[in-house]
């Protein structure tokens, strides 16, 4: 019995990807395509932009905060395209390349049915692997954020306020989680 062939994808291979709405990336070799977000998920992103950004912006570190598309290369098979991040974009900046950005502080999914899995399963590891000191999987059904480290085998569910801190900044990010899901 024949199997079938099934393609290895690398970084460079997103370049040759269409331009129709979809989102593209790349993990592990395995080509992730998923469509573009629906209303709530796009609600939440907005929302936990302004709150972080305010936070930011008080040290002159808001444009630290990036959103999607963004191409974060993690390895030379692996590309992905958080919802926001957190990171030292200085170089990256310079560079005008997204490939420049090594430094992640935070990486925030908000999980739809068309990414669920991914976001918990392939990328969740991926971030973990590389390293990343905080990774947000924020579900607004069950109106949780699942919080993951490097080194986490299980994360830790935030259901009523979300603390995070900048390793620059000695004040904490709070998120109140009732305000950020208070939508209909």
């Amino acid at each position: 019995m024949a199997m079938p062939v099934t393609r290895h994808y690398a970084a460079a291979d997103l370049a040759s990807m269409p331009d129709d709405g979809n989102r593209y990336e790349i993990v592990r070799g395995e080509l992730l395509v998923t469509p573009a977000p629906a209303p709530p998920h796009q609600r939440i992103v907005t929302r936990l932009m302004l709150l972080l950004g305010a936070y930011l912006d008080v040290a002159g570190l808001a444009d630290q905060l990036r959103t999607s598309p963004a191409d974060i290369t993690l390895g030379p098979d692996t590309v992905v395209q958080p919802d926001l991040l957190i990171a030292d974009t200085a170089e990256a900046d310079r560079a005008r390349s997204w490939a420049a950005v090594t430094s992640l502080l935070l990486v925030i999914e908000v999980i739809s049915q068309s990414t669920e899995r991914y976001d918990r399963g392939m990328k969740r590891s991926e971030y973990q692997r590389f390293g990343v000191p905080q990774y947000w999987v924020v579900d607004g059904d069950q109106r949780h954020v699942e919080v993951w480290t490097p080194d986490a085998h299980a994360p830790v569910v935030a259901h009523d306020r979300l603390i995070w801190r900048h390793p620059a900044l000695e004040a904490e990010c709070v998120i109140d989680l009732v305000k950020l899901f208070g939508f209909g």
